[in-house]
């Protein structure tokens, strides 16, 4: 039903693509459907009752506990911060800016996820619908770019006192309907072949922070996203009809978690003086070469 080389294999997929801008979900729908012998695996991830789902609880919970002993030292400080504000009803410190930021930008999400999650993974989790998506990322990609670069034009041009532009601003720097428009765009990864990441540093750059900003904010919103969609799916992994792949679905965790790690430490340096744009193209041509290769199929 799922060996151990698949277990490992889509483990290693979830860790890095769910936090590189290119859609793990994307990935996950188009990578087993190319690999003789793994139909099966493609097949079960849109069906409404699968081992596939079981399995995909461990490997989000790798993921989140990867960001959040990346994050440890920054959760630390907004958690206590989050109680600190409710305590004191009052928000005063960055910390304590951010840790409301954060609960409003995942509901949206949240709620979202819990209502519709399932009947999206069914309807769309299909390999030719997730490569024309996938496309779309990498236009969403390129059109944030793109935007931050006019702004940018704007800001040379505030400091040269020729006309009116905008600042960077910092992460703490938000206003709460700001991350709550976040929010709302990360509901949208949903669909297979958008990435969550990847709208969220979208939309952090088009509200004015820069890549780095938008993606520490993108990589502390998706821990308790993920976090909280592996842990509301625990009891299918505990049924015990998916006994038999317990075992692997744990190797297949711990492998997404060192994978996520990696990809994470790596992301927060990449984009403290790079863009988004090599991943809009890689999703683009990738995306284009799968819907010829599905359509023709």
């Amino acid at each position: 039903m799922l060996t151990w080389f698949q277990a490992i294999v889509m483990g290693l997929l979830q860790g890095v693509t769910e936090l590189f801008p290119i859609s793990s979900l994307g990935h996950s729908v188009i990578i087993p459907s190319l690999i003789p012998g793994w139909h099966g695996l493609a097949h079960a991830q849109s069906q409404p009752e699968s081992f596939f789902l079981a399995f995909l609880v461990t490997l989000h919970v790798g993921t989140a506990i990867a960001l959040l002993i990346f994050f440890r030292n920054e959760w630390k400080r907004i958690i206590a911060a989050f109680f600190r504000s409710i305590r004191t009803r009052k928000v005063e410190t960055s910390d304590e800016r951010l840790a409301w930021l954060l609960v409003v930008a995942t509901i949206p999400a949240g709620i979202t996820g819990v209502l519709l999650e399932h009947a999206f993974r069914v309807v769309f989790a299909k390999p030719l619908a997730a490569s024309i998506f996938l496309m779309v990322n990498g236009v969403i990609l390129l059109a944030g770019e793109r935007y931050r670069r006019r702004a940018e034009v704007r800001e040379v041009a505030v400091r040269h006192g020729t006309k009116a532009g905008t600042d960077v601003r910092r992460l703490e720097t938000l206003e709460y309907k700001e991350a709550g428009l976040v929010g709302v765009a990360q509901v949208a990864a949903l669909l297979a072949g958008i990435s969550r990441s990847g709208i969220t540093m979208v939309a952090g750059l088009v509200r004015g922070l820069n890549h780095e900003d938008a993606a520490r904010f993108s990589f502390l919103l998706a821990t308790p996203i993920i976090l909280a969609a592996g842990v509301y799916k625990i009891p299918d992994l505990l049924d015990p009809k998916w006994h038999s792949i317990r075992a692997q679905a744990i190797v297949g965790g711990v492998v997404a978690g060192a994978a996520a790690y990696l990809s994470v430490k790596f992301l927060i340096r990449y984009f403290q003086t790079r863009t988004l744009t090599p991943f809009a193209i890689y999703c683009l041509v990738f995306g284009a070469a799968m819907v010829v290769r599905f359509a023709a199929f």
